[in-house]
């Protein structure tokens, strides 16, 4: 394989005109077919083989005008302290405020009147009015959410507060601020890494261009695919960090072939032949993790990962290709001017080579040598004491609780649950598929179950044959008092009942992504293992690499029960209401975090099994992996711990739960894991971490990513002292 990218650097870089047209066509293509192509409508949610998504398709059939799984909302009126809402001049206000909203638009399915409906609490002070819509919250049309809001304008001028809450207003969170800080803090690092413009300019403009072809075919696709906003995000967020990471290895490399004096040629394909290998592994390790996803067996998740898994295969492309052709156009430029000053004078005194001073890299492996166990030790008990929260994770979906108090949201929450209790902010929709005695009898049986605040009356459909019951229980949605209530309902009930709606769709979301946490592990970690055991030609070291994650990602999860379910520091990260964690959370984790992992893993260590390979001792290869790698691991680490950290800021909880959980694993994996732990273990491990039995090996592809092979016939073709000139230009 070396020797193939090394003639695919050098080609690129020779025919720099050509690649670079390529590339800039194909962003062109992909951006026309964006613009061109139809709004897409949001991506429909379903989850296959759950009790809720049966009950949702069991209504679209017998309550076809329903729109069970359409987005709803609560416009709540609270009375002034000592008035009542049953007041004449409030019914007055609350009856235009209704016929507003039934005429506001053709998307509206239903408005109740909140006096005939029973929706006043028992002191009178509160009551809402619930609007049903005919799609759900992403497909609602900014002039709908616009009347909604507009609602309650003239009764908030008689006096009367009024809140909007629901998941009609929720939209697609904003991530344009967390990227563009992203890009900053990546501009910033770069310059300090590289010393050029030029170099630290790069990455960047490689990774912009990678993401523009990814997000524009994801968006000239989405009608076609049913993809939905989501899916872009991710696939933006994703392809930034590897787009950046790999150019970065590529340019790192070039750099320091031209620290040896290559020429410019030369250097590109020896850049590509060896930094490449590492790119093109890690590049496979983050696809398998994101097409790893399809196992959870949830449609909108599957497409999420293959649409991201594209996007980081057309930035290793980017990588191999257009790098070295870019090079090819920034001459001398790319290396910074101190380094070259330091060259021309080392070549002006006959090219006596000047002995440098060990970098930060070398200076701590040479540390972590003398010390590994002590290094091993403190970094092992450091992240399995921040773990320890782990064992009590609780997972779930966010609700309008957890928005931050500011929002009319939150505001209609905490009014819904002063008025007429939590739970009626999160209504069970019970589904039973009979007749009026056999609803009846479901009835009985809920009101007799604890947790159980009101039962409504059935409300059965034309034929008589299907029922809706509406089920308010005592405690909040996201409570495990709730959850424990959806399952008595399941328990005490027939197959003929089902249980659905909003809180309990989260519910069986929630248990199907804990049920598929540890096939998708095993499945990825697997996988990857095989991979590595590849590219290292070791069994030990593919080992300690997937130990090595776990650690690192059970730490992060740790972290974010810490702070966001338990609420440590929680207000130093805008956390004002504690819950359980987004039931994604786990499985995201994973798949991002094990993919920007393995490409530090790869990049740091192929550097140490190169040296091993061409003769070094074993310490000795920690040593010189570090003094090559560290400060490119270390920048990649800092930039994307600056991109997730981005996200923190949002007023989204599920955004800002994101934003801290991967920033916090990349520095726990990047930091403590493959900067502590891996050189202490294969200090101890000496060449016993690079054994591999005979038959294996012999089994094994030898794709030689250190670039033995390659190193070889270079040797071998090169005429004497042809290869080594210090280049100026």
């Amino acid at each position: 394989m070396a020797t193939f990218l090394y003639r695919l650097g050098r080609s690129a870089f020779r025919r720099r005109h050509l690649v670079a047209l390529i590339w800039v066509a194909l962003l062109a293509l992909a951006g026309v077919g964006a613009a061109s192509a139809p709004v897409a409508t949001s991506s429909s949610f379903s989850i296959p083989g759950t009790e809720a998504q049966k009950a949702f398709d069991l209504l679209e059939e017998r309550f076809p005008s329903a729109g069970a799984d359409g987005a709803t909302a609560r416009v709540v009126f609270k009375a002034p302290d000592g008035r009542k809402m049953t007041d004449p001049a409030h019914k007055a206000t609350v009856g235009k405020a209704v016929g507003e909203l039934r005429s506001g638009s053709d998307q509206v399915a239903n408005v109740t009147d909140p006096y005939t409906v029973q929706a006043v609490s028992r002191d009178g002070g509160t009551a809402y009015v619930q609007v049903s819509y005919k799609v759900n919250g992403m497909e609602l049309t900014d002039a709908t959410r616009e009347a909604l809001k507009e609602t309650g304008a003239e009764a908030r001028e008689s006096g009367l507060t009024v809140e909007i809450g629901g998941d009609a207003l929720q939209t697609v969170p904003e991530t344009g601020a967390g990227e563009i800080i992203g890009v900053i803090v990546a501009g910033i690092v770069l310059v300090i890494t590289f010393g050029s413009l030029v170099a630290a300019g790069l990455p960047l403009l490689t990774a912009i261009i990678g993401v523009g072809i990814g997000v524009s075919t994801i968006t000239a696709l989405a009608s076609v695919l049913d993809l939905g906003s989501t899916t872009s995000t991710l696939a933006m967020m994703i392809g930034l960090a590897v787009g950046i990471d790999y150019a970065l290895f590529i340019v790192s490399r070039y750099r320091a072939e031209l620290a040896e004096g290559r020429e410019r040629e030369e250097a590109a394909g020896r850049a590509v032949g060896t930094a490449g290998s590492a790119v093109v592994f890690a590049g496979l390790t983050v696809v398998i993790a994101l097409v790893g996803l399809a196992v959870v067996n949830i449609p909108m998740l599957t497409k999420m990962g293959f649409a991201a898994a594209g996007t980081v295969l057309i930035a290793v492309l980017i990588a191999l290709t257009l790098i070295p052709a870019l090079l090819g156009y920034a001459g001398k430029r790319v290396v910074g001017r101190k380094a070259r000053k330091a060259a021309e004078a080392a070549e002006a005194a006959g090219g006596a080579a000047v002995e440098a001073k060990p970098n930060m890299g070398t200076r701590w492996a040479r540390f972590v040598l003398r010390r590994p166990v002590a290094v091993l030790l403190v970094g092992v008990i450091g992240l399995g004491a921040v773990a320890v929260p782990a064992a009590s994770l609780e997972m779930g979906l966010p609700d309008d609780g957890a928005q931050p108090t500011s929002t009319t949201q939150r505001r209609a929450y905490d009014l819904l649950s002063d008025g007429f209790g939590p739970g009626s902010n999160g209504p069970l929709m019970v589904v039973v598929d009979g007749d009026k005695a056999a609803a009846d009898r479901t009835v009985t049986d809920i009101k007799g179950l604890d947790g159980v605040a009101a039962v409504t009356p059935p409300a059965p459909n034309k034929a008589g044959d299907t029922s809706i019951i509406t089920v308010v229980p005592k405690d909040r949605p996201s409570s495990v008092e709730t959850e424990n209530l959806v399952h008595s309902i399941r328990d005490t009930t027939g197959d003929d009942v089902l249980v659905t709606g909003a809180t309990a769709m989260n519910i069986d979301f929630s248990q199907k992504m804990n049920d598929a946490l540890l096939p998708y592990l095993a499945l990825v970690v697997g996988l990857a293992f095989l991979l590595l055991m590849v590219v290292f030609r070791s069994v030990l070291v593919p080992l300690k690499a997937a130990l090595g994650f776990l650690l690192s990602v059970v730490a992060a999860l740790g972290a974010v029960v810490a702070v966001f379910q338990w609420g440590w520091l929680g207000s130093l990260f805008g956390v004002e209401q504690t819950g359980p964690i987004m039931s994604m959370m786990p499985i995201f984790m994973v798949g991002v975090v094990f993919g920007l992992a393995m490409d530090y893993e790869v990049f740091l260590v192929t550097r140490m099994r190169e040296a091993y390979v061409h003769g070094e001792r074993p310490g000795e290869a920690i040593v010189t992996g570090f003094r090559h790698g560290a400060r490119v691991v270390t920048a990649a680490a800092v930039i994307m711990i600056a991109v997730f950290a981005g996200f923190i800021g949002s007023s989204e909880q599920m955004v800002k739960m994101i934003g801290f959980g991967l920033a916090v694993a990349v520095f726990f994996d990047a930091f403590v894991v493959r900067m502590a732990i891996v050189p202490a273990v294969l200090a101890l491990l000496g060449r016993r971490a690079w054994w591999l039995p005979r038959w294996l090996d012999r089994a094994l592809p030898n794709v030689d990513v250190e670039g033995e092979g390659l190193r070889k016939e270079l040797a071998a073709d090169a005429p004497e002292g042809g290869e080594r000139e210090l280049v100026r230009a």
